[in-house]
């Protein structure tokens, strides 16, 4: 198992976040501007004292960086109550050697069954849905980008199923479905999923439609976040400008769900929101 991003990749996010220019994050860290894209390229680690002027300059948490990039931090793995009965099955597509995560969820009393992202793996979404004598339901996108959203059309092709998407993610979808599929969840609306009842919550920041989609099932709570958040670290705002809702989406939406919460993102591995208020810098 390896994290989604590197202490390259996070600065990287902040930095263009917030606007700033290597020269300008050099001189707030009070380091040489060489060291600076020495780092951003990952060349080589950082030092602690490093990590301490960049993460002050860019108003991240120094102890979760060093324990990201000097101390091999890894979350736990992932619950085993998710995976009883067929709730949470992942299926991992591949754009251009980039790995990509979609998920069908299913209600194990009724075999309905959600699609959350494509997965970029039609294919595999489709044969498991059969496979498995599932029943969909509906189709919830996290984002309109390409690698969570490609191949709806083959899939709807087979299952005519309302498709949810924030609106202003409609111009990033690779293929628009017909307007009768398309459902614009509202913030904290609920999807029947069989017995299971999905909460839709707007996280803006990755795209300006960004949802996550909530479960609670027998005491415990799972939420598929898309690139709002990944483990120890966030997907990279689109455009820059969203920044600002971004960190907000994260830190007063996801990271105030209950702290037992498995979080399922787009990229890289699940987590949890308890793992993410201890480890992750943007938080």
């Amino acid at each position: 198992m390896s994290l989604e991003d590197e202490f390259c990749d996070i600065i990287k996010k902040a930095r263009f976040g917030q606007g700033l220019g290597i020269e300008s994050l050099a001189g707030l860290a009070k380091m040489e501007q060489a060291d600076v894209e020495h780092l951003e390229k990952g060349h080589r680690p950082p030092t602690k004292g490093e990590i301490q002027g960049i993460s002050q300059a860019l108003h991240l948490r120094p102890g979760p960086l060093v324990n990201l990039a000097l101390d091999g931090w890894l979350p736990q793995p992932q619950p085993e109550w998710t995976t009883e009965h067929g709730l949470v099955q992942t299926i991992k597509g591949d754009i251009g050697g980039y790995e990509v995560k979609g998920y069908l969820l299913t209600d194990p009393a009724t075999k309905q069954a959600l699609m959350i992202d494509t997965g970029y793996n039609a294919k595999q979404m489709l044969a498991s849905l059969s496979q498995r004598e599932l029943t969909l339901i509906g189709v919830c996108l996290t984002h309109g980008h390409t690698d969570h959203a490609g191949g709806l059309e083959e899939i709807l092709a087979q299952w005519s199923v309302p498709v949810y998407l924030g609106n202003g993610d409609f111009d990033l979808l690779p293929w628009r479905p017909p307007d009768a599929s398309i459902k614009i969840p509202a913030d904290h609306q609920m999807i029947a999923l069989g017995e299971l009842t999905i909460e839709c919550l707007a996280t803006p920041g990755h795209t300006p439609g960004g949802f996550c989609y909530l479960l609670a099932f027998k005491g415990q709570n799972l939420c598929f976040v898309g690139d709002t958040l990944f483990s120890g670290s966030v997907g990279r705002s689109n455009p820059f400008s969203l920044y600002p809702q971004h960190l907000q989406s994260v830190r007063h939406t996801l990271l105030h769900l209950p702290k037992d919460t498995a979080l399922f993102p787009g990229h890289g591995p699940p987590t949890t929101v308890t793992e993410e208020q201890a480890h992750n810098p943007f938080a």
